[in-house]
């Protein structure tokens, strides 16, 4: 019988409609009366004493409300540390700057006026006295402290080893060792809507926010504890969200001074943020400069791998100073080595503070890592395919404990390679690259990349209730930012239940209507969102049956559940909104499933143009193991969107500083992203690891392609210029491969 549900099946996204015919309802789409806009005077240096704010003429300016700096406030809120507050310790952060500005972009003051227009003619007409201070943006550099950003500490905000130190006789007995380093550039969050927020005071003290985020209910929690206000007279929405990708986990300094103006003015104020705000002083991701070591035996097996990565995290670290953890966690890769040791080290720079961004430290650790074995195989001869055949976890070896600490739950890793291998033809384009090298032809390269992540964290809550007119109400804890909740949350619940998905209403991403969740991120969303629901509905029916048993005098035992959600027993049935008609029909779950890991393999072919130096890539092959699969339709286009995005980290993007830290990429001129016309061939794939430790087998999907992209159109550059990945920087733009192929 089919699925009434739809489960595993892709279905279209029920989100889509009022999106593409231009009703969707964003931060900056609100009707709220009376609203008032905010714009930042923001700092134009990356480091400097800050003297003097002079917001005379701002106030004077007609039409603006209101204008503050952190010295007309009594008590300037602080920026809360997001998972790391050990690194944040003794390094306050205002929402405001007070005594020193440490990048440039720093929110210094906020003037509101009754338009965006007025507010940034207001803002345009702040004066600002800065002392200039030597800027430190390499995280080298600022690591030795030669020039603290808060002084008597230290930069280096977190200093973390993982695993055990590696014996030194292994690298001297080792067959081959290899040693290298690696730039890992600062990439800017550019979502189509860039941070939002508008903050509105209620009668009776009550604050509601709409805000384009991804944790609703750790906003609602850090705005009410930096503003000293109750956690229950705090209400947070979110709107619809065009697009987040970490960057909108946090809370930013501007969402605590618009609430903080709001307050004071006792008027809603909105702030959107502009697309030159967002290049210039937004969050940034990625900026890791790593050194590995790795050695093998004369078989090419694994012996140990070293790695120290250093996080240039920006001016704060309350953001970011988790993420070299994470890649420290990760650096074991696919691969069965039995010793491996880091050293992760978040560091203060003076650039825009560091956050998560699509991947959050698992793309830096597979560059390294995979980078590195394409280099091992050049060393030693060995084609990079069955190098790593010859390392892969084995798949009778899960559970598998790395020595960096994780429990990997399940996979076939050699699996996931040999499909992408066979998809991609690959011996058809080593007999093309032979060809080419014998006739002097355009350079050819085959890179590959064999990856493993860690998706889901923390608990989620679910809850699902029946009503009288057949309708299903599924309420969950996560918050979507575009990943389909209304859609695949819906075929979870009416699969579980037997019913239409088209009868299951979702309701999230609102602090008075959902009682607690943690939100959407890490690819959490179906692997703890959608286990709650499914639990939920589960234990719903669970009750259904009791209510039915003690209607019908029967054993639960002898209840059978049948499609569109009737229940039969003895000659009596009864639908679950029967059961519902006169009394609730509604079950609530908890659950706290571990991190998955999905896996999977990456090919790419390219050609570069020896004298433009131009990389194109001719063909992609992604395939993924993200476990159980809800709707194929929503993944497939979840992986498309991260593969643009690992595409744009390898070719096109890097957030650009001059010597004194002020930013360079300040348009979409300056910064490329990968168009339409930059998108290559694409094949996806799909291997099938259920994830064992959940009811619904579902691990974490959306992430991938920006985990494996870089790492295997890197290894096919080099591959075709037969030079070490190592030689090469991300992004790879022109110049770099016309340099490299000479």
């Amino acid at each position: 019988m089919a699925d009434p549900g739809d489960m595993g099946q892709a279905v279209a996204r029920v989100e889509d409609g009022p999106l593409v015919r231009g009703h969707g309802q964003f931060v900056a789409d609100l009707r709220v009366p009376g609203c008032l806009e905010a714009a930042f005077v923001r700092s134009g240096v990356a480091h400097g004493l800050l003297r003097s704010v002079d917001l005379t003429a701002s106030r004077r300016t007609p039409g603006v409300r209101g204008a503050w700096s952190a010295s007309h406030l009594d008590d300037v809120p602080l920026v809360p540390a997001m998972l790391y507050p050990e690194g944040a310790l003794d390094r306050p952060w205002p929402a405001l700057a007070t005594d020193r500005v440490r990048y440039a972009g720093e929110p210094v003051a906020i003037v509101v006026a009754e338009n965006r227009y007025v507010a940034e003619d207001g803002r345009d007409r702040a004066r600002i006295s800065t002392e200039p201070l030597p800027a430190v943006l390499d995280s080298a550099q600022a690591g030795r402290d030669e020039v603290p950003l808060f002084p008597g500490l230290s930069n280096v905000a977190v200093d973390v080893t993982v695993g055990e130190p590696v014996d030194p006789r292994v690298w001297e007995r080792a067959a081959a060792v290899v040693d290298t380093t690696y730039r890992y550039p600062a990439l800017c969050h550019t979502s189509v809507e860039a941070r939002a927020i508008l903050s509105r005071p209620e009668p009776g003290g009550v604050l509601t926010v709409w805000c384009s985020h991804q944790a609703p209910h750790r906003l609602r929690n850090d705005l009410a504890a930096a503003l000293g206000l109750p956690t229950d007279v705090v209400r947070v929405i979110v709107p619809d969200v065009g697009g987040a990708f970490g960057g909108k986990s946090e809370t930013w300094p501007e969402y605590l001074a618009v609430t903080a103006a709001a307050l004071r003015l006792a008027r809603p104020v909105r702030w959107v943020e502009d697309r030159a705000e967002a290049l210039s002083a937004g969050p940034r991701g990625r900026a890791q400069t790593q050194r590995v070591r790795l050695a093998a035996d004369a078989d090419g097996r694994f012996l140990a791998m070293e790695l120290h990565t250093d996080a240039a995290v920006g001016g704060y670290p309350h953001m970011g100073a988790f993420l070299p953890e994470v890649t420290a966690r990760m650096a074991t890769g696919a691969y069965a080595t039995p010793e491996v040791h880091v050293r992760a080290r978040a560091v203060l720079t003076n650039t825009p503070p560091l956050c998560p961004y699509r991947g959050a430290g698992r793309p830096e650790a597979a560059y390294a890592v995979e980078c590195t074995v394409d280099l091992l195989a050049r060393r030693i001869g060995m084609d990079p395919a069955e190098l790593r055949r010859r390392n892969f976890v084995r798949p009778d070896a899960f559970p598998y404990d790395t020595p960096t600490g994780f429990r990997y739950d399940s996979g076939d890793y050699p699996a996931a390679l040999d499909l992408a291998l066979k998809t991609l033809d690959y011996p058809r384009w080593r007999a093309e690259q032979a060809h080419r090298r014998a006739a002097d032809g355009t350079p050819l390269g085959i890179g590959v990349c064999a990856y493993v992540e860690r998706s889901g964290a923390g608990g989620e809550f679910g809850a699902v209730e029946a009503h009288a007119d057949g309708t299903f109400t599924a309420t969950s804890g996560c918050c979507a930012t575009g990943q389909a909740h209304a859609t695949t949350f819906a075929q979870v619940v009416a699969s579980a239940l037997g019913v239409d998905r088209h009868l299951v209403h979702l309701v999230e991403a609102d602090t008075s209507v959902v009682p607690r969740g943690v939100g959407s991120f890490a690819s959490r969303s179906m692997q703890n969102g959608g286990e709650a629901l499914l639990e939920a509905a589960h234990r719903l029916l669970a009750e259904a049956r009791r209510r039915l048993a003690a209607q019908a005098d029967v054993p639960e035992a002898e209840i059978v559940v049948q499609s569109g959600g009737t229940l039969h027993a003895r000659g009596r049935t009864r639908t679950l909104g029967e059961l519902a008609a006169h009394h609730p029909l509604r079950a609530e779950a908890q659950v706290e499933p571990p991190q998955a890991f999905p896996f999977g393999a990456y090919a790419a072919v390219v050609e570069v143009d020896r004298e433009l130096g131009i990389v194109r890539v001719l063909r992609l092959v992604a395939v993924d193991d993200y476990g159980t699969v809800v709707n194929p339709l929503v993944v497939h286009g979840q992986t498309y969107g991260s593969i643009a995005q690992g595409l744009g980290q390898a070719l096109y993007e890097e957030a650009v500083h001059d010597a004194d830290g002020r930013p360079r990429t300040v348009s979409l001129l300056e910064y490329l992203l990968p168009t339409l016309s930059e998108i290559p061939d694409i094949t996806l794939e799909e291997t099938c690891t259920p994830n064992p430790a959940t009811r619904l087998g579902a691990k974490g999907a959306g992430e991938a392609g920006c985990i494996g992209v870089p790492p295997a159109v890197v290894n096919a550059v080099a591959d075709a210029l037969q030079i070490d990945p190592s030689t090469l920087t991300v992004p790879l733009t022109p110049e770099t491969c016309w340099r490299a192929a000479r």
